[in-house]
């Protein structure tokens, strides 16, 4: 007897073999109409054959074409899923239908973005291809500006690289957009954009190591930082009226500008001083970058956090790119460098009324304090760090930088010539000096008839007292600074090295524009005659024996000192000296307020020394405030900017406020110090830069064009001359200068 579950499974049974006998039978009565009662039917069967790949080699971005042929040789239709892959990799899966003695070609077009060689694979059957990179004249499409944002990470966070791509050209484009992290390929984008079409590209990358990391779109280049987690770095710098370090308090610690610190994350109260008196002039608290106008006010440090306060010049003066060094815990300032690069020198002006500009020397040269220069690890690499700073609204043009090292005999001590803007090109020259051998002056009267010998005679921080020549009471008679210097009998020295300590001061650039209006007022009553100096260079002149006084050579002219802090240098007057003069007198004569501190005479013969060149090992273009700056072009775009500070070429690195460039050197090749030496550093700078119209800038726009360079007769320059637009420079010009700054 067959139990309840039996029986159910039965009834299963027998459904089941209803429904095959029905199927056959519905096979039969098709398979008749077929005429094919008593042929077996085969089931469907695929068979691939002829893959192609077309072409075998072709540009990266552009498109390689598989096809196969998938051919049915059973009777029946059936379904077959066709897969191509590159590399191993699916890239395709093509689901098709096929009747029973039927062919179909399946076709799939690949685009790859690196160049390389790829196989391809089709269930059996293999092929290849090769990508090879497009040569640079296959696209139009410009790529600039690129960023890496947050510029500080924690390890294996993302960071979004940026870029502007746009077309300039009349049809459609595409480029292939290769990305690099610390050299290793990070991938690549195809860009396409129609003509005149502009847009934002992004690009995710990471890291996974503390340090700084440098990538690469193509030819643009920046970086970003992995900084320990749960920290972030805090970053405090002043802006506007120079770059004197700004003593404040963190968290009611006394601190000083730049500040620079990895902070663990949390609040921080800040507090700053109003007003505040730096020397050359005093200052007025205005606001901070983020908008706050509190003195005191607190940040949130949860990312890389820079904070810019900003002063205004109430009295006195400031400007100039700003010099520091890293000292082994921070960043000491030193000075604003290149006086004599500033643009806008005025030669004289013709009996028409119009003026004539004349001189500029991007050249300086700086000494640097060994207390506070110490070495750092970049990249592995022993390296001394320097930082040149746009605190102040101008534009830079920084042409060369490298640094000088210099072992003298112990007990002595090693200074420069400076450059009298007056001169072209490279003049710094390395003096020992003796300063237990030299010669003080015997006497020294200033233009009033004043004995300021006692101003001289040491280092002292007393100053020889000073005028600017632009108050003097009317255009046709100027007021020189004069210094009439008298060193006694030097016949029997054979070597004469003046040495001197001082520093200028601008005054107000409002008695500028004053003192330049009296000469257009002349001019245009017809009263100016052909060839009037509105501002005359500064010159030295040497007494004869029958008492004239001759001028001295132009390569052997005075400087006019750093604005910021003293500077001292030497001015060679070896063989200046006619033959037979018994009283060895000069007379320094200055249209600017240039007061001195300290002023002798080192007649010892100069002594054996070793000088060691070093060129910039990398170089960094970053911004580190945000500035309300009217300046306007097409600036250098942020990132390495190494090639541009090997020679002075006239291709530049071009900032504005809130622009540095961080340059190293690496002391790797550096010799011991030999015995009985002791050791000096350099810096060696070619830099211009551009004042504001109506603050000292006059007779051209805030805009990077048109450009310095090192051949012209004074800027602005005359429609006779031009920047070199040769092939070269124009190639450095659409390489690096894309970060494109629109007027305000």
């Amino acid at each position: 007897m067959l139990s309840r579950s039996a029986v159910v499974k039965l009834k299963a049974i027998l459904v089941i073999d209803l429904i095959v006998v029905a199927a056959a039978a519905g096979a039969f009565f098709y398979f008749d109409s077929q005429g094919l009662i008593g042929v077996s039917a085969k089931p469907a069967k695929f068979i691939l054959t002829n893959l192609t790949v077309t072409p075998n080699q072709t540009y990266t971005g552009d498109a390689v074409q598989f096809s196969v042929n998938v051919t049915n040789v059973g009777d029946l239709g059936g379904n077959k899923t066709v897969k191509f892959a590159v590399n191993n990799a699916v890239i395709d899966i093509e689901n098709l239908t096929i009747e029973g003695n039927s062919s179909q070609i399946v076709q799939y077009t690949d685009v790859e973005a690196a160049a390389g060689n790829y196989n391809v694979t089709v269930e059996n059957l293999a092929g290849n291809f090769t990508i090879v990179p497009a040569p640079p004249q296959s696209s139009k499409i410009v790529l600039s500006n690129l960023e890496a944002n947050p510029y500080e990470v924690w390890a294996n966070q993302t960071v979004t690289l940026t870029a502007t791509a746009q077309n300039p050209s009349n049809q459609t484009d595409k480029i292939a957009v290769e990305v690099t992290v610390d050299g290793k390929d990070a991938g690549t984008q195809i860009v396409q954009l129609n003509a005149s079409q502009m847009e934002t590209i992004q690009f995710p990358v990471n890291a996974t190591t503390e340090g700084t990391h440098t990538v690469t779109m193509n030819t643009l280049s920046s970086t970003f930082t992995v900084v320990k987690t749960g920290y972030h770095t805090l970053e405090i710098a002043r802006s506007g009226g120079g770059s004197t370090p700004l003593t404040f308090t963190l968290n009611g610690q006394s601190q000083n500008t730049p500040y620079i610190a990895l902070l663990p994350i949390g609040q921080y109260s800040i507090t700053v001083p109003n007003p505040v008196n730096v020397g050359t002039g005093v200052l007025a608290f205005s606001s901070w970058s983020d908008g706050s106008t509190d003195t005191s006010r607190s940040v949130s440090l949860d990312n890389w956090t820079i904070l810019v306060v900003t002063y205004n010049v109430i009295s006195g003066y400031a400007s100039c790119p700003s010099l520091f060094t890293w000292n082994g815990t921070g960043y000491s300032y030193v000075t604003d460098v290149a006086n004599s690069g500033w643009l806008g020198y005025m030669g004289y002006m013709t009996n028409t009324g119009n003026i004539v500009y004349s001189g500029g020397n991007p050249w300086d040269y700086v000494k640097l304090d060994p207390n506070q220069l110490a070495l750092t690890d970049v990249d592995g690499t022993s390296c001394f760090q320097t930082v040149l700073s746009q605190q102040w609204d101008e534009l830079f043009y920084l042409d060369a930088a490298y640094m000088v090292v210099v072992d003298h005999p112990i007990g002595t001590d090693a200074y420069t010539t400076m450059t009298n803007y007056i001169n072209k090109g490279s003049t710094g020259q390395v003096y020992v000096v003796n300063q237990t051998n030299t010669v003080s002056p015997i006497s020294a009267i200033n233009q009033a008839g004043q004995n300021v010998l006692s101003d001289v005679l040491k280092q002292d921080g007393t100053y020889t007292p000073g005028i600017n020549g632009d108050q003097s009471s009317s255009w046709n008679n100027i007021t020189l600074n004069q210094l009439t210097l008298n060193f006694g009998n030097l016949s029997k020295a054979q070597q004469i090295n003046l040495v001197m300590t001082g520093i200028v001061d601008w005054g107000s650039y409002q008695d500028y524009y004053n003192w330049i209006d009296q000469f257009n007022t002349a001019a245009a009553k017809g009263i100016v005659a052909n060839g009037t100096q509105i501002m005359p260079a500064p010159y030295m002149e040497i007494m004869a024996p029958n008492g004239t006084w001759v001028r001295a050579p132009q390569s052997s002219q005075i400087p006019i000192p750093s604005d910021s802090n003293p500077r001292t240098f030497v001015v060679n007057l070896t063989g200046l000296f006619p033959v037979g003069t018994t009283d060895y007198k000069i007379r320094l004569s200055n249209f600017w307020n240039v007061t001195y501190d300290y002023i002798a005479v080192d007649t010892t013969t100069q002594q054996d020394i070793t000088v060691q060149k070093i060129m910039p090992t990398s170089a960094t273009l970053s911004q580190f405030c945000s500035t309300n700056s009217t300046s306007s072009g097409n600036f250098t775009r942020y990132g390495n900017v190494t090639a541009l500070l090997q020679s002075a070429d006239d291709m530049y690195v071009i900032g504005r406020q809130g622009d540095e460039v961080t340059i190293d050197f690496s002391a790797s090749n550096l010799t011991a110090v030999p015995a009985g030496m002791e050791r000096d550093y350099f810096l060696f700078v070619a830099c211009w830069f551009k004042d504001p119209p109506g603050q000292w800038g006059y007779g051209f726009t805030f805009t990077v064009a048109p450009m310095p360079f090192m051949a012209m007769s004074g800027f602005p320059y005359t429609t006779a001359e031009s920047y070199p637009y040769d092939a070269t420079h124009l190639a450095y010009l659409s390489q690096y200068n894309t970060r494109y700054i629109p007027p305000s």
